[in-house]
């Protein structure tokens, strides 16, 4: 369910971003670091909202990675620790009492 919200949004997202764009088809001087031109400023929008898309994906990447690795270490620290108790397990209760015992004195 939570996949299709975004689906929704994303296709709504879209079709506002296209609308807004197709209306504003006008010549407009844009300024880059170190030469300006022109361009239709669809155009401008259009590559904003990509470059936008574009950045989102990356800095979302490497929190999912950064994730994505400390879920492994964690499984692998709950292995350990359930191997741990399974060993604990077979110790049969008779022998913890008797250690227990010889511990006393």
């Amino acid at each position: 369910m939570k996949g299709q919200t975004y689906l929704i949004l994303s296709i709504i997202f879209v079709i506002v971003i296209s609308i807004f764009a197709v209306l504003n088809i006008n010549e407009v001087e844009v300024n880059y670091l170190f030469w300006s031109g022109s361009s239709p400023l669809i155009f401008v929008i259009l590559f904003s909202v990509l470059l936008g898309g574009i950045l989102a994906t990356i800095v979302g990447s490497r929190k999912y990675i950064q994730l994505k690795r400390k879920n492994r270490q964690l499984n692998k620290r709950v292995l350990e620790l359930e191997s741990r108790s399974d060993v604990a397990d077979i110790v049969e209760p008779e022998q913890i009492e008797s250690n227990e015992g010889e511990n006393r004195k």
